[in-house]
């Protein structure tokens, strides 16, 4: 007779951060990915039935655009590439801000999960991530 299995650890992430501020600009449906859309961390374009999204450097956005934009948030990168079959990466990292009361938004790519935190709560998120035995490092 054996006893009950030994609990598993909780993994611990690396979370990379990034200085450059990216925005979230919903465009017309069916809009392709605007020539604006360019830049470092990250370029993220989703479409669906109902909108187009784009994801991308605050600072490429034009002033005059024919969409909404949310931003400027702060881009958190989990270190990768995850293997695909792990499971709990995005509730580890989100529970804790879920907790403190800090929205985010999350892009998938294929290598990795991107944390969008609004940049007037980037320090809290990080020190959330860091009391949860995480680890954020500059990008």
């Amino acid at each position: 007779m054996t006893g009950p299995a030994a609990p598993v650890p909780p993994r611990t992430w690396t979370l990379a951060e990034h200085a450059e501020p990216v925005s979230v600009v919903r465009l017309p449906v069916g809009s392709m990915l605007p020539d604006w859309a360019d830049g470092e961390p990250l370029i993220s374009v989703t479409w669906t039935r109902d909108e187009t999204s784009v994801v991308c450097p605050s600072r490429s956005i034009p002033d005059a655009l024919p969409g909404s934009v949310i931003g400027p948030y702060v881009a958190f990168q989990v270190a990768g590439p995850l293997d695909h079959g792990l499971t709990g990466v995005l509730a580890s990292l989100l529970v804790p801000l879920a907790e403190a009361e800090i929205p985010i938004l999350t892009v998938a790519t294929y290598d990795t999960d991107w944390i969008l935190v609004p940049a007037q709560h980037s320090a809290a998120a990080a020190a959330c991530w860091v009391g949860s035995g995480h680890r954020v490092v500059p990008a």
